[in-house]
Formats: structure tokens, C-alpha cells, sequence
């Protein structure tokens, strides 16, 4: 490995912290995808999104805001 790759590499932390007041997907142990505006986190990597919104089968159940527990978290991506 090269010093320059190792420069591009960013704690998972800093990511998130960096996709604070955007859209982003979450998807969750039970198999769920989550979408909404990234508000908060912690070290833990507790979660809270405002606009959330379940997504599946075509249909989407509208949450609000939500806190999603980071142990039940297995991503979380920028939406589009």
C-alpha cells in the first residue's frame, strides 16, 4: 500500500458526520431499508433521521422522525 491511499481513508465517523443534513438509506438487521434525512449520530452509531420512510415492495411507509439503534444497523449509503 502506498502512503497516498492511506491518506484517502476516512473513519466511518467522519463519513457519516460528512452525510449529516443529507438523504440517506439505512438497512437494518430485519432486512428493512430505511430512507431519510440524516440528523444525528453517535458512537454507537445510533441513528436519527428526520422524513424516514420503510421502503419495499414498491410501497413506502411514511415514519417521521425516527432513532434507529446501531447495533441493529448493518449499512448506511447516501440516497439518490
Amino acid at each position: 500500500m502506498t502512503t497516498e491511499s492511506n491518506d484517502k481513508m476516512q473513519r466511518p465517523l467522519d463519513v457519516l458526520g460528512s452525510s449529516q443534513d443529507k438523504r440517506v438509506i439505512v438497512k437494518m438487521k430485519s432486512g428493512e431499508s430505511i430512507a431519510g434525512i440524516l440528523k444525528a449520530f453517535d458512537q454507537h452509531i445510533n441513528i436519527w433521521l428526520d422524513d424516514a420512510e420503510v421502503q419495499g415492495n414498491g410501497e413506502n411507509l411514511k415514519l417521521g422522525r425516527v432513532l434507529l439503534r446501531g447495533d441493529n444497523i448493518i449499512f448506511v449509503s447516501p440516497s439518490k
